[in-house]
């Protein structure tokens, strides 16, 4: 005759699988996530860079057309946040910033977010754009000589517009970033929204008991 064991508390006897169940992710998470963060935000410092180096100043050199009229390549500082709201605020959204990154670590890493590639990608984009752009906040490409009010501008050198009268502000690969980032979070929320977690299971979803294993607390006949 032989019986199955059965823990009569229909606890899982074995803490480990209960402690990883639904609530870990894959090591590759991290590269992801600190991977796109570091090279958005080194590809965004070394165009600025390189650009403003090539074109100069704003006011030096006129638009480099790329699509006549379209899209080209103009040097400009902006001193405020979105479409230059906020100007003179620098340090406040450079404090913002630095809080937001926080914030998207503690998510993702504590709160387990990371299980998501979409959303690690999407916050990895998001960090890039803070990072490339919290650099200039901070004034590090400021040298004694410049505006005082450039000390915490953005540096910006993409153009784009409809056509004269109907101009984009100018904007850099950082801010690319960080709208590439919050369509693919609205695309999350809107179309991928996050299934729903048995708070008694460890994360396991309803239903998601294999079908040979008894349900909790029950036990199996003996044969």
């Amino acid at each position: 005759m032989n019986s199955a064991k059965v823990n009569p508390s229909g606890q899982d006897p074995n803490p480990s699988t209960t402690a990883t169940r639904g609530s870990a992710f894959p090591a590759s998470r991290y590269a992801l996530f600190f991977g796109l963060a570091l090279a958005g935000g080194a590809l965004d410092l070394w165009s600025k860079e390189a650009i403003f180096k090539w074109r100069g100043l704003p006011g030096t050199k006129g638009v480099h057309w790329i699509i006549e009229g379209y899209f080209g390549i103009e040097t400009a500082v902006n001193i405020g946040a979105v479409f230059g709201l906020g100007a003179g605020q620098g340090l406040v959204f450079a404090a913002i910033s630095v809080f937001a990154a926080a914030a998207i670590i503690v998510w993702l890493f504590v709160f387990k977010a990371a299980r998501s590639c979409w959303l690690t990608f999407a916050l990895g984009c998001i960090t890039g754009g803070i990072i490339g752009n919290l650099y200039d906040r901070l004034g590090f490409w400021w040298e004694p000589g410049l505006p005082d009010q450039w000390q915490s501008g953005v540096r910006d050198w993409i153009l784009w517009q409809a056509s004269a009268a109907w101009k984009w502000p100018n904007f850099n690969i950082a801010d690319s970033l960080l709208v590439t980032g919050a369509i693919m979070l609205l695309v999350q929320s809107f179309f991928f929204p996050s299934p729903p977690h048995d708070e008694t299971g460890g994360g396991e979803l309803p239903g998601s008991r294999p079908p040979d294993e008894p349900a909790e607390g029950a036990k199996p006949a003996a044969s």
